[in-house]
């Protein structure tokens, strides 16, 4: 049998500060995320 690995990403949701509902989800290592997340992009 094959050797199991662990998930090296996780799925990140990243919400519109705005209130509107947007949202869209980023793919991101789990090894190099240890502090908050804070992220910015404005609603297309």
């Amino acid at each position: 049998m094959g050797d199991k690995k662990k998930k090296t990403f996780m799925f990140i949701r990243l919400v519109s500060a705005a209130g509107t509902g947007f949202f869209y989800v980023k793919r991101k290592s789990a090894k190099k995320v240890a502090e908050k997340l804070e992220f910015r992009k404005y609603d297309p």
